[in-house]
């Protein structure tokens, strides 16, 4: 987008000069726009990615409502959505792309992975800290915007469909992974029907807490969280769970060899702990009662996505070589069976946070 459409659109101070690429994320294009006066801020411009985000109208009012009802209990505690001079959330240019824009914070930056627990804690407690502001938000007036997005029913339906199709004849090289996958459905679905039955609450959860989703300051503390586009009505395991799947080992997610795949209890302890010290008081005991498994939740659905994925010929996550979505199925399958295997020391680590 040109710089000077970007100072007409924009709700912005001051005059943006300059637009480079910023940042390494995937699904969205995004650019950090200079501003000309020393004393306003820089900006984020982001290209939204439509073709994944299909109803960008909603998923930008799930951003836009989210963003000031966390901002104004803890300023700057997440993004800050900037809107276009006639009142909206994004503007949507002449060829068709959705753009946004969010207010530069220059102080603060991301790791693309935590090195330590300290590191670990910092960014569990944003993420703990981020779903206690929003503890009184209600959760089902928010759009799913990716319908089923943790549904592990739904996942595993894909999964029998891809099978029973066998569309690429990979079945056979899968067997093992497929039949482990049907094995343990009954534990992997006691989260989503304790939901179901009402025992757990629904609630607003970010729904993809990698590290790199939060901002840090320059002594290391967890600031900002970011990438918003999954926030949307779920269960807090989600949010735990992701945080756990993405933290607890130091193995690749398409880890080869599945011996590396260990489990390091200091840092699960590490993400229950700053988690929890922001949670605890909102969390019902049915939801602490349900959070060992949280870990092994998100392992499985990962696994079992990208091996649907296989099956159907690697239509949906990109693959750098022939047979990396099969890797990945094996690998988020083995940190599954590891979390599984240590439930008692999960629960007693749980129980100490």
């Amino acid at each position: 987008m040109d710089v000077s459409i970007i100072n007409t659109v924009f709700n912005i101070e001051g005059q943006i000069t300059t637009a480079t690429p910023f940042g390494n994320g995937h699904i969205n294009d995004t650019f950090r726009l200079f501003n000309q006066a020393p004393s306003k801020p820089d900006y984020l411009l982001q290209r939204i990615n439509h073709l994944i985000f299909k109803e960008v109208e909603q998923m930008m009012l799930n951003i836009q409502r989210v963003t000031e009802h966390v901002n104004q209990r803890l300023p700057g505690s997440t993004l800050e959505l900037i809107g276009t001079r006639t009142g909206e959330n994004y503007y949507r240019d002449t060829e068709g792309n959705y753009w946004r824009v969010y207010r530069f914070r220059k102080a603060l930056h991301s790791l693309d992975v935590a090195q330590t627990p300290a590191q670990i804690y910092e960014g569990a407690k944003a993420f703990g800290r981020f779903l206690f502001h929003l503890a009184d938000f209600p959760a089902h007036t928010l759009h799913p915007t990716i319908p089923h997005f943790h549904d592990v029913i739904i996942r595993l339906q894909q999964l029998q469909d891809a099978v029973r199709k066998d569309s690429e004849g990979r079945v056979k090289a899968a067997q093992a992974e497929i039949d482990y996958s049907f094995q343990i459905t009954e534990i992997m679905e006691r989260i989503q029907k304790a939901g179901e039955r009402g025992e757990i609450p629904l609630r607003v959860t970010h729904n993809d807490t990698k590290f790199n989703n939060v901002l840090l300051d320059e002594a290391g503390r967890g600031r900002c969280v970011i990438d918003l586009e999954t926030v949307m009505p779920g269960y807090v395991h989600y949010d735990f769970g992701d945080g756990i799947r993405t933290t607890v080992t130091t193995a690749e997610e398409d880890e080869a060899d599945l011996s590396k795949i260990i489990i390091d209890l200091e840092r699960f302890q590490a993400f229950a702990q700053g988690f929890l010290e922001e949670t605890r008081d909102i969390l019902s005991p049915a939801e602490l009662q349900y959070l060992p498994l949280a870990g092994p939740l998100l392992s499985y659905l990962m696994g079992i996505r990208f091996l649907a994925d296989f099956l159907r010929g690697d239509s949906y996550y990109k693959v750098h070589f022939e047979g990396q979505n099969l890797q990945r199925a094996r690998a988020q399958l083995q940190l599954t069976k590891n979390l599984l295997a240590q439930q008692d020391a999960l629960q007693d680590i749980l129980k100490q946070a």
